[in-house]
């Protein structure tokens, strides 16, 4: 295979990113044209969303063609399509060397140990002798240890963010058997699998997003435990003893009185994906209902505790 390469500015990225997917390209990435250079512009966003800004000054835009495909044919639909006016001579072709791709990415993705006896195992290293044996069943291993199986590259979150730490650990040192919890903003449901494999009684997954909810499903069952996962419009009324919420300061902000009265007498609330300078900020939204402190930080992030008192 090959790899077309082009140079554009800023407003033409996107459209050009687009035109030669129609086009017939298998990917297209956008790079900084100007990058490791004294020119290298960053380029970032508040932690978990998108940049305002989608490219860079210059921008080195990079097409895999599949074997066979003419990179002049892309050229001329990429000027058909108004985009931009290339020629031969604007363009840089390289040789992408054969490799079993599928191989090289899973090498990326080792298995993460999470609170010492927390294991976040890829389907590939099922089998990994350096990976203590977990036991079988829902609830506690025997031994201790838990095995979580999920494989990177799914969307959703994989359990390598601080955040998904932090809340991980809490749930391995306090969680008590037989407890309730609601995972709000559950992702891949990585949080209610792990609250079902420590001893959880009723678990319910909630997300807005209802590939999100798709997802935990399935990792749920790829896990065998047995977790409700549910757009926030289905979820029932009643409260749980654990309420564990792993998303953003904003949301996590406007959540407050539902997040909060989710939470039944003695129980507790457990926030995360907030950052150390919110923290004070985030407590406050929910000082009304319960005290939140600070429980553990990591990389300049928290994770946010609170009990709500027995009336």
């Amino acid at each position: 295979m090959r790899e077309l390469v082009l140079i554009c500015p800023e407003a033409q990225a996107e459209a050009l990113s687009d035109a030669l997917l129609e086009a017939g390209a298998l990917s297209v990435s956008v790079e900084d044209a100007d990058g490791d250079t004294a020119a290298e512009q960053p380029l970032f966003g508040e932690p978990g969303l998108e940049p305002a800004v989608q490219a860079w000054r210059r921008n080195r835009v990079v097409a895999l063609l599949p074997d066979g495909l003419d990179h002049r044919q892309l050229l001329e639909q990429v000027r058909d399509a108004g985009v931009a006016d290339y020629q031969d001579a604007d363009c840089l072709l390289r040789d992408v060397p054969d490799a079993d791709w599928v191989r090289l990415t899973q090498a990326q993705f080792n298995p993460i140990q999470v609170a010492g006896r927390i294991w976040i195992v890829p389907s590939w290293h099922r089998d990994n002798p350096d990976v203590p044996r977990a036991g079988s069943g829902r609830g506690p291993a025997e031994d201790g240890v838990v095995h979580i199986e999920l494989d990177p590259g799914l969307a959703f979150g994989t359990g390598s963010h601080p955040t998904t730490h932090l809340c991980l650990e809490w749930l391995a040192a306090d969680l008590q058997p037989g407890s309730a919890v609601l995972d709000y903003g559950c992702g891949s449901g990585i949080l209610a699998i792990a609250a079902a494999k420590l001893g959880a009684g009723r678990v319910v997954a909630v997300d807005i997003d209802e590939q999100a909810v798709q997802s935990s499903v399935h990792n749920a069952q790829a896990n065998r435990v047995e977790i409700a996962a549910m757009l926030p419009d289905a979820l029932p009324q009643g409260d749980f003893q654990v309420v564990v919420a792993n998303i953003l300061s904003n949301p996590l902000k406007v959540l407050a009185p539902m997040l909060a009265n989710r939470v039944r007498p003695g129980g507790d609330l457990v926030l995360s994906g907030v950052l150390e300078r919110q923290a004070e900020e985030v407590a406050q939204a929910y000082a009304p209902w319960l005290a939140m402190s600070v429980w553990r930080a990591r990389d300049g992030w928290v994770c946010l505790h609170g009990k709500r008192a027995v009336q």
